[in-house]
């Protein structure tokens, strides 16, 4: 039996954790937290999955909250008129929302991770609760066939080089707030089911929410995204949660007041539910190097880490713990040498790049045929539900939103036809 280990317990390790032990792999999983510091501790996240990461965590019969996650049927672009807030509230200069084919849900991952942690455990797993260091790992490489390295931040992603080439921001892009709140009312443009809302602020930036499951049953992620230095990037010293959701509650008023109006009731879902935090976008290396000569595989966010904009993180993590899945077992008894280590990070990059693109073209400000789109999908439904569902599969951009002329093409025959 093949013995693997995985250091890091978020979206994509424990997927690969619990898909290879399914498949009767001798699986240990390192994390650094227990399941109860988990579900007890600070959100660590957004998370919005749309219909084919979902579908990745039905295959593996993992979506054990499907029945009570809010089903989320559209996502709703508006942006605020430039300028409009200079005498008082913003006003909308756009506002349209999209059907998705397929429902999207969002579970919070202190739910998700713990339960899912528990389970693994519960199944026979081995589950080592111990915040790795790369002269572990050294240990550890000579133990396993295979080490896989889902740890999102610390000391073990230095191992992991920067790939200049497909990194084009050195610095963060935004800073980011998050709160998860109760009591949110719902939007009368679509009272009757429930839409992510991207509320776009040329200039300044952007405010996303999206229902969500959290530890209390049902709630709503109020998710700001601000250009650094600018009247958005005002958290960083924020530490009591009543001031940050106060805050959070202020900028909504002034810059989304069509959000502001809905959220006049909410309250925090519990004193872990903010956080706030930058980071740069980053894609690395896959291969880490220990100091003893061994290898390890880098997974997910470790080597392609995209700005939260897109809502792509979960998805891309499921996404990437799916395709590694399927070339480990594809691999059978040979070694897990470099070459198929490289080949299967490639074989992630072949989704991965078009989010990284997508991403980071959403970051820098929108050219002129960008604007003409998404305000062409007010007026045009067919061109709002594809903008929707290209949150799904994000490769379907390169066909109507990079190039002018593409653009131009595809609004010209939506609206001859």
């Amino acid at each position: 039996m093949r013995k693997i280990l995985v250091v890091g317990a978020g979206q994509s390790g424990l997927q690969l954790a619990l898909g290879l032990q399914s498949h009767g792999y001798e699986v240990t999983l390192m994390s650094n937290r227990t399941s109860d510091e988990i579900r007890s501790g600070r959100v660590m996240s957004t998370q919005c999955m749309f219909h084919t990461a979902l579908q990745h965590e039905r295959d593996l019969q993992l979506n054990f909250w499907e029945s009570q996650a809010p089903k989320i049927e559209g996502l709703g672009v508006s942006v605020a008129a430039p300028g409009s807030w200079g005498e008082g509230p913003a006003a909308r200069a756009i506002d349209w929302v999209g059907k998705l084919d397929g429902y999207a849900q969002s579970v919070d991952q202190r739910v998700k991770m713990a339960g899912w942690m528990e389970t693994f455990a519960q199944r026979g797993g081995q589950l080592v609760i111990h915040g790795a260091a790369v002269g572990d790992l050294d240990y550890f490489a000579r133990a396993y066939d295979l080490v896989l390295v889902s740890a999102g931040k610390g000391e073990l992603v230095q191992m992991f080089g920067r790939d200049a080439s497909r990194s084009p921001y050195s610095e963060p892009q935004r800073a980011l707030a998050v709160a998860y709140v109760h009591g949110l009312g719902p939007r009368p443009e679509h009272p009757d089911y429930y839409a992510v809302r991207c509320n776009l602020v040329p200039g300044v930036g952007e405010l996303f929410v999206m229902p969500t499951l959290t530890l209390s049953g049902p709630a709503d992620i109020l998710f700001w995204e601000g250009i650094p230095g600018g009247p958005l990037d005002v958290f960083s010293g924020v530490k009591d949660p009543s001031e940050h959701l106060s805050l959070t509650l202020e900028l909504m008023e002034r810059y989304t007041p069509w959000e502001y109006a809905r959220a006049t009731k909410v309250e925090l879902t519990d004193a872990g539910g903010t956080l706030a935090g930058r980071y740069a976008p980053t894609v690395r290396n896959p291969i880490g190097r220990l100091p003893g000569g061994g290898l390890v595989l880098g997974v997910a966010d470790v080597v392609v880490a995209n700005d939260p904009i897109t809502g792509q993180g979960s998805n891309s993590a499921a996404k990437c713990a799916a395709a590694y899945l399927d070339s480990i077992l594809e691999h059978g008894e040979k070694e897990f040498d470099e070459s198929w280590m490289q080949a299967t990070f490639d074989r992630y990059w072949n989704t991965a790049q078009h989010v990284t693109k997508w991403t980071n073209a959403m970051l820098a400000p929108p050219p002129e045929h960008i604007l003409n789109l998404i305000g062409a999908a007010g007026q045009l439904q067919p061109v709002a539900d594809r903008f929707a569902n290209a949150f799904n599969d994000p490769a379907d951009f390169e066909n109507f939103f990079y190039e002018p002329e593409k653009t131009a093409a595809y609004l010209a025959s939506v609206a001859g036809a």
